[in-house]
């Protein structure tokens, strides 16, 4: 499965979900940004980000919170960074308000997206305080102090509210 994403203002993402009404766009913002993801094939954002799924449990809802760890990863160390997902033990899945996960490989650039949805950020908070949590991150988690081989830069953390805009 292909994923899309843009960036821009509420006001022209809402222009773009009416000129393709055929497909389903989410939408999600932060303080001070707003993202149309669409899952398929790309082509209908003219400056988005591509990407191919390593690995998707879930269906994402229009509703909820979205967690998005941004990893450089090293073009020698993709199959070792894909490999791990892959063969995940699954705890977040298990979680209360657990919605989605995605795991995106850029089609451009080094920089993954593992995306989370969660009900709310409550429930995303209690993830990141579980057992489950520490398990999952053992090796390679906020707390590991030396970074993982295949890692290629400074990985980011970004968040958002799912956001529906009004018909006019």
């Amino acid at each position: 499965m292909k994923v899309s994403m843009t960036n821009g203002t509420p006001n022209y993402l809402a222009k773009l979900d009416k000129k393709h009404p055929e497909t389903t766009l989410f939408f999600m913002q932060d303080q001070d940004k707003t993202v149309a993801y669409h899952e398929g094939e790309p082509g209908i954002f003219e400056e988005g980000r591509d990407y191919e799924t390593v690995d998707a449990v879930g269906e994402m809802k229009p509703e909820g919170f979205v967690v998005m760890n941004n990893i450089p990863v090293s073009d020698e160390g993709r199959p070792v960074f894909e490999d791990r997902f892959k063969n995940r033990k699954g705890g977040v899945e298990q979680m209360e308000g657990f919605q989605a996960l995605r795991i995106l490989r850029p089609l451009k650039g080094n920089t993954y997206v593992v995306l989370t949805q969660w009900r709310n950020e409550n429930d995303f908070e209690d993830w990141k305080n579980s057992q489950s949590f520490e398990q999952a991150h053992q090796n390679s988690g906020p707390k590991h102090t030396k970074k993982p081989s295949f890692i290629d830069g400074d990985a980011y953390i970004t968040k958002y509210r799912m956001v529906q805009f009004e018909e006019e």
